[in-house]
């Protein structure tokens, strides 16, 4: 599976951010890329950075967000079938009198297969999430695509151990986590160290895609990244700056790794069915 990673920043032009991360879709799928996967609310500001009663963008925070399917997925269904790519986005999303973090995951015909939407929602100082966000209600879903079977953690939920374990379970071979994270927000080395336990005590590739720039509150640090089963970086992007980051991954390292081969087997399920 061949993936790019959109490492990009936004501003208040979503036409413009959208644009852009149109163009950044082409050059990634004529580099080669199956996968495509972008960083959290990567068409819009990133909102929480301002508590929703202090925010200037909309009377009601909820007016912000978009229906799913909506103007955004068709644009990116549509792409998706033209150039034979898979496609994950993030969207602010609107379900009636509700609004979540969903990233929309797209198949290479172009049919939106389903989303997952963000479960943790955390609220700390420019993270003013719980203002903006209801709590997913989709569980841990993993969509069968044309080029492997895809989880999502969005942001926040990578902090749970429990997450990705139910990806895993659930049969994904990569977790992709569309991120919004800051510059010194994590102490140094921990940042890949978190999603490097997580690949190897679950045998499976993460990818992390962050988005960059200095927003009202917030500076993005980009330096995305990927990790293989083994736990290793394979792949990793830097700091501040737009860019395209690929990874050539081989699924086949999935079935060797020592979580497949050891770790998952010898689980006791029946006794932390009482410990969670």
């Amino acid at each position: 599976m061949k993936i790019a990673l959109v490492q990009q920043h936004a501003t208040s032009d979503k036409t413009d951010n959208l644009n852009r991360g149109i163009a950044a879709v082409r050059q990634a799928a004529a580099d080669g890329a199956q996968v495509i996967a972008f960083a959290e609310l990567a068409f819009e500001p990133f909102y929480p950075q301002i508590p929703a009663d202090q925010q200037s963008w909309a009377a009601n925070v909820k007016d912000l967000a978009e229906t799913i399917p909506g103007p955004t997925t068709d644009v990116f269904q549509k792409l998706a079938a033209e150039l034979e790519v898979v496609i994950i986005i993030n969207l602010y999303e609107r379900d009636g009198d509700k609004a979540y973090d969903t990233s929309p995951v797209i198949d290479a015909d172009g049919t939106l297969l389903g989303r997952t939407r963000m479960v943790h929602i955390t609220d700390y100082a420019a993270f003013h999430e719980r203002g903006y966000y209801d709590a997913g209600d989709l569980g841990a879903p993993v969509f069968q695509t044309r080029y492997g079977k895809i989880g999502v953690a969005i942001c926040y939920d990578r902090h749970f151990p429990e997450y990705t374990r139910a990806l895993t379970l659930a049969g994904a071979e990569v977790i992709f986590v569309p991120q919004a994270g800051a510059v010194g927000e994590w102490p140094a080395g921990l940042y890949e160290a978190e999603l490097q336990v997580a690949s190897f005590q679950n045998g499976v590739f993460t990818a992390l895609c962050n988005r960059v720039g200095v927003e009202e509150r917030l500076e993005f640090a980009g330096e995305s990244y990927v990790c293989n089963p083994r736990g290793c970086v394979i792949a990793h992007a830097g700091t501040g700056n737009d860019e395209i980051l690929h990874a050539e991954l081989d699924l086949a390292e999935i079935a060797n790794s020592h979580a497949k081969q050891l770790f998952l087997g010898d689980r006791r399920s029946d006794l932390y069915q009482d410990w969670l």
